[in-house]
């Protein structure tokens, strides 16, 4: 096991702490004490979609769905719909315990109810990164857009909520998970949709692309309008971080501007946590429901619409 340590600051001369981890056989070790596991809840390498596990097959179903139905301009009716925040009116905390209900289906990681991945990538994050409390604020949040799944929400299918995301109206890059099955997607064959570039310019910034609708997009619609003082960073981890095909394979690079740039350092050491805490490590809630409350008091107001 190696792990190498690089220091460096980005625009604003805060700090950056890169982790750059050299997987062996063996469990992967980050700086803060925790220890998360070389195999996730299955005994299956993480996001190993091959893996011969009982969910295999439904997560396979999964993405055969979400493939064919996220079209422009189901991403766009969506975002009209969703985006007037009309639904109803919680804290916070009060969604985070509405998730306790729920399990991903897309996710070949996790069998447990969602509060319980907030928390360890919250933890997790906290233990490595004491000083920086929006990062551990952004952990717990980023996946509260699963709400969508519930029946005050319209209770949408699991295929519009949850899984990797993607960019819609350009081509879809062959690294995304499953990608046979985008050739049953409408927009596969239209020559507005299916260019590098499709209805996007060179460099226009990810905040003017249009992603596959799910818990991402919509956390990040309800973070914005309900004015978080969570730095941008924070808010394109919320959006981004089930855009796999961007951070780990280095797909739709040319659609970035220097902003997204620079807020993907702070994404890929992110995403370690998201991926690799899924594990069977169990938070005491009360004990840290305290700390967590003083930040949500901090970069967010009491009640947010939703």
């Amino acid at each position: 096991m190696t792990i190498l340590i690089d220091h460096h600051s980005d625009h604003n001369g805060d700090d950056i702490v890169e982790k750059n981890v050299t997987e062996e056989e063996t469990e992967l070790v980050l700086d803060g004490g925790f220890v998360a596991p070389h195999t996730n809840s299955f005994g299956h390498t993480f996001r190993d979609y091959d893996a011969q596990s009982e969910r295999r097959r439904s997560v396979e179903e999964f993405y055969k769905t979400n493939h064919i139905g996220q079209t422009v301009d189901f991403v766009r009716r969506m975002r009209e719909e969703y985006g007037k925040l009309n639904r109803t009116e919680m804290s916070i905390w009060e969604c985070c315990e509405l998730l306790n209900e729920f399990v991903d289906e897309s996710d070949p990681d996790l069998d447990e109810p969602q509060i319980e991945h907030l928390l360890q990538t919250a933890e997790a994050i906290r233990k490595d990164y004491p000083d920086e409390d929006w990062l551990h604020l952004t952990g717990l949040i980023h996946d509260l857009g699963k709400v969508l799944l519930h029946p005050s929400f319209g209770e949408l299918p699991q295929w519009a909520v949850v899984g990797d995301t993607y960019p819609v109206g350009c081509a879809f890059d062959e690294s995304i998970v499953h990608h046979k099955y985008f050739k049953e997607n409408p927009d596969f064959n239209n020559p507005s949709y299916n260019t590098e570039h499709g209805i996007y310019k060179e460099g226009c910034g990810l905040d003017n692309v249009f992603m596959s609708w799910g818990h991402d997009d919509y956390m990040y619609l309800v973070a914005k309008a309900n004015k978080t003082t969570l730095p941008s960073a924070g808010l394109f981890i919320i959006r981004y971080h089930s855009f796999y095909a961007l951070h780990k394979s280095e797909a739709y690079k040319h659609l970035m501007n220097d902003e997204d740039r620079e807020n993907m350092k702070w994404l890929k050491v992110f995403n370690k946590y998201d991926l690799y805490s899924k594990s069977k490590v169990r938070i005491n809630v009360e004990e840290v429901k305290p700390y967590y409350l003083s930040l949500i008091n901090k970069y967010f107001p009491a009640k947010l619409k939703w």
